[in-house]
Parts: C-alpha cells; sequence; structure tokens
C-alpha cells in the first residue's frame, strides 16, 4: 500500500524474489452455543438446516480455496492439503483447519478465512434454535515452513571469504558491485565475518587465493564472477580439479531458481563444492545474478555446517 499524489494505491507483495517451500498453518475458531439443547440438536443431526459439521466442513473447505478471491493482498496459490476438524467442548465448538502448500508464501489466512468461514456457517445453521450463540476467537495456532523458520543466527562463529574474480575490476578499470552485495547480504547473519579481496580472472591467482584461505580455516568461499563463457571465464575450470567433494544440488537449485526469472541462467557454469571443511561457491559476476543466488541459497546453506560439525563429535 503506498500513497502517490495523495492517492491511495494498492499493490500485492512482491513475492517473485522467494522460493518455494513446504508451508503449514494451523488456524482455530471457536463457536460458543447458550444451552445443552443446541448441542444435543447437533448431535441428534435434527438442525433444521441440516448436517451442521458437514455442512460447514464443506463452506469452509470452499472459503480456504477461494480466499485470493476475497482478501486483496492474498496471493493465489495451490492448496495441497487441507483438513477441517470440529469438536465439540462443554458447550463449545472448537473449528480447527490444517492447511498444507508448496508455494513462495504461507497459507496462515487461508487456514484462519477457512476457520472463520466454517463458524459462520455452523451460526448461519443454528441461529434460528439458539438466539445467542456466538463466534468467539478466530486465531492463527501454528505455522510452519518459509525463512521465518530458519535461524539468523549461525550457530558460531564463521568466517566467509568474498573473492571478485574479475580482470576489470582488479585492474580497476570498473567498480565491483556483485562482490559488496554479497558482503552486504551475510551482515544480516550474527557471528559471520567476512574476508573481501578482488583478484583478476587468472588460473594461477585463482589457485594461490584458495590454497591460502583454506589454510587459513576460512569457512566458505564464495567467488562472484568467471562463471560464464568467456575465454577468460576460468574460475570453475580452476577450483573443480581442486575439490575433494562436488555438491550438485547447491548448483543446481541456484540455476532453476535463476532459469524461473531469465532464460539465460542456463549458461552459467558455476559450481559448489567441498575442500577439506571448507565450502566453495561460484556465483555469476552480475548484481541480479548474485541477487538470485543469495536468495535461493541463504540461509539454508548454512547447514552444511551443521553436518560437519555434527560427524566432527561422532
Amino acid at each position: 500500500m503506498k500513497i502517490i499524489n495523495g492517492k491511495l494505491i494498492l499493490n500485492m507483495v512482491n513475492i517473485t524474489s522467494k522460493s518455494k517451500s513446504y508451508r503449514i498453518a494451523i488456524a482455530e475458531a471457536i463457536l460458543k452455543t447458550s444451552a445443552q439443547s443446541t448441542i444435543d440438536e447437533i448431535t441428534e443431526k435434527r438442525v433444521p438446516k441440516g448436517d451442521v459439521f458437514e455442512f460447514s466442513r464443506a463452506a469452509g473447505l470452499l472459503a480456504i480455496k477461494n480466499t485470493s478471491n476475497v482478501i486483496p493482498d492474498c496471493h493465489p496459490l495451490p492448496i495441497e492439503y487441507a483438513a477441517i476438524h470440529s469438536e465439540i467442548r462443554g458447550l463449545e465448538i472448537v473449528v480447527t483447519v490444517e492447511v498444507h502448500t508448496i508455494y513462495k508464501t504461507g497459507v496462515e489466512v487461508e487456514a484462519m478465512h477457512g476457520a472463520a468461514v466454517t463458524a459462520l456457517t455452523m451460526y448461519d445453521m443454528l441461529k434460528p434454535i439458539d438466539k445467542q450463540i456466538e463466534i468467539g476467537t478466530i486465531r492463527l495456532v501454528e505455522k510452519k515452513g518459509g525463512k521465518s523458520d530458519v535461524k539468523m543466527v549461525v550457530d558460531r562463529a564463521m568466517i566467509v571469504a568474498v573473492v571478485v574474480c574479475s580482470d576489470s575490476v582488479s585492474s580497476g578499470m570498473k567498480q565491483d558491485r556483485a562482490g559488496k552485495l554479497i558482503a552486504d547480504n551475510l551482515m544480516k547473519y550474527q557471528n559471520i565475518t567476512t574476508d573481501y579481496q578482488i583478484i583478476p580472472d587468472e588460473k594461477e591467482r585463482i589457485t594461490n587465493c584458495i590454497q591460502d584461505l583454506t589454510s587459513r580455516g576460512v569457512d566458505m568461499i564464495i567467488f562472484t564472477g568467471g562463471t560464464g563463457l568467456s575465454k577468460r571465464d576460468v574460475t570453475p575450470d580452476t577450483i573443480r580439479p581442486l575439490l575433494d567433494r562436488e555438491i550438485p544440488g547447491i548448483m543446481e537449485v541456484a540455476r532453476q531458481f535463476g532459469q524461473e526469472r531469465t532464460p539465460f541462467s542456463m549458461l552459467s557454469r558455476g559450481l559448489a563444492g567441498m575442500i577439506g571443511n571448507t565450502l566453495v561457491l561460484t556465483f555469476p559476476g552480475s548484481v541480479n545474478g548474485v541477487k538470485e543466488y543469495m536468495e535461493s541459497l541463504f540461509p539454508h546453506i548454512f547447514h552444511v555446517f551443521t553436518v560437519l560439525d555434527g560427524q566432527r563429535h561422532d
């Protein structure tokens, strides 16, 4: 929502930079009846308008699937699973709604919308026999998935080296933007210290740089630049023979994320892998490419070190 020239402009939140992930939301609504006779009518299925639980469940499912048609800022998204459960507790009916999706944004509103409409349908069906009936709390009980579940604090002190691999930047012909963008993004994670340097795209300089950083026990090295198709783009060719173990899945994720945004992402020859206990990543040299790689890989990539640290203690 923005105010431009005195006018209120409504815009949907831009989620194009987000990655898809498995997301779950559980919501609850409470319907309060005024007499045991109302509960008896429900359980004995004598409510004139029909089976309260079945009718309200159908309405709730429709509400879940149509949330984006009712709530202006909600994005249309795939509903992979939805369940509605109603339980009688004394004179109250507790409605629990669970919704799952694999998408870029969560389903909290979908779950709450489903709970609200389920309860409202019950209200409509019961109001002829209970004039004091009312809808109580509607709340989000639980949510899972997305970056909010990933800690923004690295569990231990970590050194990440950012190496700009570019002839033009190292010679002073151009200013570095990609490397500084990586370093700035890393600042959001606590316990991380960055090491920043610029080198030309030359095999010997790249090899010497890696040997120096790994000997100093750097946890992660991120190269930016030299992953393209020109003759001077030798970063992945130089690094591949030095790897103890390649991790293809990392770059598969990054390229897939980029491919959804530009068809040229498929031309990247970037790679990722381990040299000892040091994780080495190769990013494109463009600012947009770096943004996409950071968005697709972080903070989840830190799980590599959780695995490594666990192996050290076994």
